[in-house]
């Protein structure tokens, strides 16, 4: 049996840290599928497609990941694409309490569902997509928290 995953979010945009649980997510399991969540009550940065794009060329070398659009229940995207398993990743344990919470909150509604927490490297822990957003916002060298391919459309997208 195919052993599949979901690891949802925003990535807006996806950080190294993201791309370091994908990459993690594929040793554990036979197909890892990036679920960007398309939120209509937040304005993001990039658009879906943007993000989809970006996550497809920073996983261009991970044949087993998929790039997936979502909206709505993240249980409805588990039970549409057959995944086994949710993977969320932690970059501090300030993380971990609200996390707890959905993982119970989403193994409730669909029974069976498991949620495995992986802890971000440590020289991850640190960058989030806002902070990203924020120095690229004015100007600043962010590309150390960004996979390369994704530097000039970051760059492009603030100037």
């Amino acid at each position: 049996m195919e052993k599949v995953c979901i690891y949802p979010g925003s990535f807006d945009p996806m950080t190294l840290g993201h791309l370091d649980i994908i990459q993690r997510a594929c040793t554990l399991f036979d197909r890892v599928i990036v679920a960007v969540l398309h939120n209509p009550a937040k304005k993001g940065c990039f658009t879906v497609e943007e993000r989809m794009e970006m996550i497809r060329a920073a996983c261009a070398h991970l044949p087993q990941v998929e790039v997936a659009a979502f909206d709505g229940l993240l249980v409805d995207a588990v039970k549409k694409s057959g995944a086994h398993a949710v993977v969320r990743g932690l970059r501090a344990i300030s993380d971990f309490e609200s996390e707890k919470t959905m993982a119970q909150l989403n193994a409730e509604l669909l029974p069976g569902m498991e949620t495995l927490f992986m802890m971000t490297k440590p020289e991850h822990s640190h960058v989030s997509s806002s902070a990203v957003r924020e120095i690229a916002s004015f100007g600043g060298d962010f590309s150390r928290y960004v996979p390369a391919c994704n530097v000039e459309k970051i760059r492009n997208h603030f100037e």
